[in-house]
């Protein structure tokens, strides 16, 4: 029975948003900005201190700086021995989190590597948003209108961030296709993603259930 729903997503696709719709159609906690609050509280630092290490590795300086002093990257003391909160600190504490959101159930988890950080988790099923680059750029003219001279960079520059991150972390390609259950492109619609989901997932029962309750 599937008990979590990991969704990775291109940057524009929508499928946060997609993540949203999904988590409110089933009744499940959506794991997504809170994770930033939680753990920023959990570890006695600033929500911006941890919004700079969400999804992305450290400046090539700090990395270069820590290697220096340490020989090799790979061979970083571990970040609770230092105190230091960094990329390092930021992925053991997501880890931490999203197994204990997994124990506990009912969830849909947007982005942090959660398809890796879950891979071999009984009842996880893990999905991957994309779209084209016309749907993604009509998204980010919606969203930043003042920013379009910049958009294709923007959204190359995030992708590129979230990919490093889970290859650094996870030693895996981001967008490999064995990651994931499912890959849709959400060019399709979110209620055609929806039905698809509900049906790959065989939730279709309880989201059927979770809406006549609406009524």
């Amino acid at each position: 029975m599937i008990k979590v729903i990991t969704v990775e997503r291109e940057y524009g696709s929508q499928g946060a948003a997609f993540a949203h719709r999904l988590s409110d159609a089933l009744g499940w906690k959506l794991i997504d900005s809170c994770l930033i609050d939680e753990i920023a509280q959990q570890a006695g630092v600033a929500k911006a201190s941890v919004r700079k290490c969400d999804e992305q590795l450290d400046p090539w300086y700090y990395r270069l700086g820590k290697a220096f002093w340490h020989g090799s990257i790979d061979r970083m003391p571990a970040p609770s021995e230092n105190g230091i909160f960094d990329s390092e600190r930021m992925n053991q504490l997501v880890r931490e989190y999203l197994h204990k959101a997994a124990d506990q159930g009912h969830c849909v988890i947007v982005g942090r590597g959660a398809a890796c950080v879950l891979t071999n988790y009984p009842g996880a099923f893990h999905m991957y948003v994309y779209a084209s680059k016309k749907r993604k750029l009509q998204w980010f003219q919606s969203q930043f209108p003042d920013r379009m001279h910049d958009a294709e960079r923007e959204m190359e520059e995030t992708d590129n961030r979230r990919a490093e991150y889970v290859q650094r972390f996870y030693d895996q390609d981001w967008q490999n296709h064995r990651l994931y259950h499912l890959m849709m492109n959400s060019c399709m619609g979110f209620d055609a993603m929806l039905k698809a989901t509900m049906e790959a997932t065989g939730l279709a029962a309880s989201y059927a259930s979770e809406a006549m309750t609406a009524r």
